[in-house]
This record gives C-alpha cells, structure tokens and sequence, in this order.
C-alpha cells in the first residue's frame, strides 16, 4: 500500500510540475491529510506511514528541480506552513513558535519537520502552485488569481486530489493586451 501511495504522489507532482510549468525557485504548498489517504475522514485517522510514503513520493522530485516546498498544518495549528528557513527568510515570511505533530499539525507536516535541515513554521505565504491531498483547503496560500490543473491522477491512496497553478492578474480595461501564459 505504501508504495503505491509514493508512486502516485510522484507521478502527481511530476504531472504537475509540467502542467503548471513550474521552475527552479518557485513554491509549491501542499497540504495532505493522511487520514484521507488511508481512506479515514481528515483529522480522524492520522498516520505517519502514510505520510512519510506521500513525502517520500514528493520530496526528492522537488528537489531535484530546485522547486521550494511549503507544507500546510491543519487547522489545529492555524493552517501555518512549515518550510526551510532560507526560503521563509528569502521571501520575508513571519516565522511562528510550533512544532508540528502528528495530532496537532498532522503528520505530512511532521515529516516535513523532521526531513528539512532547517525547519520553520510560518503564518502565510503566496505560492506559485498548489497541491491539495484530501481537502485540507490549501487557497489561502496561493497567490491571487489560482487556476485548477487537472491531472490524471485523482486520488493519493484514498483521498481525492486536487491541483492549481497560479498567474498573474489580468489589469486595465478594454484596450488591454495580454501576453499568453
């Protein structure tokens, strides 16, 4: 069960990394609910395996790509970020006093935590894309103007999925050119 959960997560986020045409130096969040993906509701039914198989899935493809990772908490812990404190502090975020776990931050967050050198957590961040395992509401994080990215690949393990990509926004009126994105 567990490999096939790292399978799908790869294969997920390789999908998405093209779809959304994400480069070197951009963030993604992700927020996951384990609970979900071993076919419990959110919240009820956390599991640490399940989590460190969807991270390990995740993880590596991004790093090797250069791309940054922000991890949504739960709401237990207001829905705060974990990520590597070079990148929090690049992009001049709020670092906050937590440390997830398992039960109060869930435990995708918890790996997360354990996995980077320099772990913070952070009150909020814009992120250039997104990727939502088992509905834990990832929008507050994106930048303004998200678009779905419909992958196909619909479910981690047990739990639904949900991607978007973000853009620009569109300003000026009727006499307004935009150039294709």
């Amino acid at each position: 069960m567990y490999t096939q959960i790292t399978a799908q997560a790869r294969a997920a986020l390789s999908e998405l990394i093209e779809l959304a045409s994400l480069k070197a130096g951009q963030l993604l969040v992700i927020g996951c609910s384990s609970s979900e993906i071993i076919g419990q509701t959110i919240g009820k039914g956390s599991s640490l395996d399940a989590a460190k198989a969807a991270f390990e899935g995740i993880y590596p493809l991004l790093q090797e790509r250069g791309i940054h990772l922000a991890v949504q908490c739960c709401e237990h812990l207001n829905r705060v970020l974990i990520m590597e404190r070079q990148h929090a502090e690049k992009r001049g975020c709020e670092i906050v006093c937590v440390v997830p776990q398992p039960k109060a931050g869930g435990s995708f967050a918890t790996c997360a935590w354990k996995t980077f050198s320099d772990p913070v957590a952070v009150e909020a961040v814009c992120a250039d894309a997104g990727m939502d395992i088992g509905g834990t509401l990832i929008g507050m994080h994106l930048k303004r103007v998200a678009v779905p990215v419909r992958l196909s690949i619909k479910q981690i393990g047990c739990a639904s999925l949900l991607c978007a990509r973000t853009r620009p926004k569109y300003v000026g009126g009727p006499r307004a050119v935009y150039e294709e994105i």
